[in-house]
């Protein structure tokens, strides 16, 4: 598979990538960077509010979260931070 894949994915899924009928943003900085995440479904108060994902890659280690949030540009999640 080739293209970028979707937060909560394995790499050897073979639906790791960006389904038909889904919404996405990009995630970018920190240790999810690169990643799609689904936001099919969210309300635009939810989006703005962003999320904490969970990530073994971040400053806290396996089960820390990784601070993600509306940016400026459509589309797209900027990182803020890690959390334990």
């Amino acid at each position: 598979m080739s293209g970028p894949r979707v937060y909560g994915h394995d790499h050897d899924d073979p639906q790791q990538g960006p389904q038909p009928g889904r919404e996405y943003v990009e995630l970018h900085g920190g240790p999810l960077d690169g990643l799609l995440y689904d936001v099919t479904g969210m309300s635009v108060a939810d989006q703005r509010d962003g999320a904490l994902l969970i990530t073994e890659h971040g400053a806290h280690g396996p089960g820390g979260r990784a601070d993600y949030a509306l940016a400026a540009t459509a589309g797209r999640w900027e990182w803020r931070g890690d959390i334990p």
